[in-house]
């Protein structure tokens, strides 16, 4: 390794990540060594581990010039931090690395097909100068990589005719069955709107266009982000982030995740578009990634955050940004479903159960509180239909967030305005669960600064991040009306 950019970021993080206390983090969801974090990105098994990098500027906790960070685990829960694997040093990317993915080479190597950016002397229509951005390639052992001489391996010269060089990036690989690569990667058509382009490799280095998989037509956002293409319990799957969303159907104005439902051609490389839905529905989830482990899960991670909030940080924080809890996904009758990896069960200690409890007036139950806890809670009408049913957590006199279900909407609603945020944004969303008469399942994972909900076994799911005071660890029932409630908490011990 010959950058003294990277070298400089690596000795940074060395000394100041490693200050940051493990009790200042959350516990198992991934945070930045230092710094700041947004996408994830070459999300990949590779030599016995799962490696995770990410966007990364580990100077401060703002958007910087881009870096990759890098960290590694077993059980995709407990990371171990490793050096930084690349620096904005080249002449095609000094300006950022941006997001990219990771596969195998057949002679042991890991690739890494990432967008370089670099700052052009031209101006764009709205007079600015516009980012030139081409997809790269570095080569490594898993720890320490270098960027190929023939750099870059992609670039607009490899658009379909009348496409912008403005925005052309986010790579993901994946190998075919025979040994070459194909990779997604995301531009913006004619009518300004985002496309998705399918290119192909027979080595992972020299790559040709194949075809447009699919148009935006700017009914779902604007420019598209961070595409994952895979095939799923039958089906081919389109994970998509788009900008500039409108709010209409189930889906939120603002950044958001979709996944296009439908099937694939391999023959003629067609996908043929079916449906589409939103990923997640809470207020903080985006730019996912998914690989396919060894045993054959497909795990999906993402940001756990957007652009629209970014502002919002702690006073004297030194890390910004995290990850999910790496989920497994499943599609049911077109639907996505998605758990926490089965992984976490294996961390659970100190079972607290309540069965059946009668709950209207605020309800608190011994045992079930705290700020870190993997939470089953299911609930049923005692006698009549109630109104409605809430949980408030990360609570006490002064804070709280809650998650309200309103039997006569079938609408689940997450709110954390009351959880100390002095920024004006959004604090609530809320989604439409299926009916089952007043029965509703709820898995929650606290993690410090997160909520993960999951309901009824991951047809919905909705995610924040919150920066309550810890010492907020209260959660209580109470309902507009009657129910019974079964709880069952387990603390999480890594």
């Amino acid at each position: 390794m010959n950058s003294p950019i990277l070298q400089k970021a690596r000795t940074y993080e060395a000394q100041y990540g490693e200050a940051i206390p493990a009790s200042e983090r959350p516990v198992y969801h991934l945070t930045p060594w230092v710094g700041w974090m947004n996408d994830p990105n070459g999300f990949s098994f590779y030599q016995g581990q799962y490696h995770l990098f990410y966007q990364y500027y580990p100077y401060k906790t703002v958007w910087g010039p881009m870096h990759w960070g890098h960290a590694v685990s077993r059980d995709l829960l407990r990371w171990e931090y490793l050096p930084a694997a690349m620096a904005p040093d080249m002449p095609y990317d000094k300006d950022g690395c941006f997001s990219g993915s990771a596969a195998e080479l057949p002679d042991g190597r890991q690739l890494l097909l990432y967008t370089g950016v670099c700052k052009s002397e031209d101006l764009n229509p709205e007079g600015h100068y516009y980012d030139i951005q081409t997809q790269c390639v570095a080569v490594g052992d898993g720890v320490n990589y270098e960027k190929i001489p023939q750099n870059p391996v992609l670039t607009v010269k490899d658009l379909p005719e009348g496409y912008s060089k403005y925005d052309f990036r986010d790579p993901k690989i994946w190998q075919e069955p025979d040994g070459t690569y194909s990779a997604v990667a995301v531009a913006r058509t004619e009518d300004k709107s985002g496309a998705v382009i399918l290119y192909h490799s027979p080595d992972g280095f020299e790559w040709h266009f194949v075809t447009v998989l699919d148009h935006c037509r700017n009914e779902h956002g604007r420019m598209w982000e961070c595409p994952d293409f895979f095939e799923l319990d039958g089906r081919y799957l389109l994970l998509l982030s788009p900008q500039e969303m409108q709010a209409r159907d189930e889906f939120h104005a603002g950044h958001a995740t979709i996944y296009l439902v439908g099937d694939y051609d391999p023959e003629t490389h067609t996908f043929r578009r079916e449906d589409v839905h939103l990923a997640d529905y809470g207020i903080d989830f985006y730019a996912t990634q998914t690989l396919l482990a060894p045993d054959g899960r497909r795990i999906m991670t993402a940001w756990l955050q957007t652009w629209s909030d970014i502002e919002d940080k702690p006073q004297g924080a030194k890390w910004f940004g995290q990850m999910i809890c790496p989920r497994e996904l499943h599609l049911k009758d077109g639907r996505l479903i998605q758990a926490p990896i089965r992984e976490l069960e294996a961390a659970r200690t100190n079972r607290v159960y309540h069965e059946n409890v009668s709950v209207s007036q605020p309800t608190t139950l011994e045992g079930i509180r705290g700020r870190v806890a993997d939470l089953t809670v299911n609930v049923a009408p005692d006698g009549e239909l109630y109104r409605s049913f809430t949980i408030k957590m990360a609570a006490d006199g002064e804070y709280y967030t809650s998650l309200t279900y309103d039997t006569y909407t079938s609408r689940l609603t997450i709110d954390r305005s009351h959880a100390g945020s002095h920024c004006d944004f959004v604090h609530s969303r809320s989604c439409e669960v299926r009916r089952q008469d007043g029965a509703l399942k709820l898995r929650i994972l606290l993690d410090r600064n997160s909520i993960e909900v999951f309901a009824n076994d991951g047809e919905q799911v909705m995610t924040v991040w919150l920066y309550t005071p810890q010492s907020a660890d209260g959660i209580s029932f109470s309902a507009d009306g009657k129910v019974k409630v079964t709880a069952e908490q387990y603390d999480l011990s890594f």
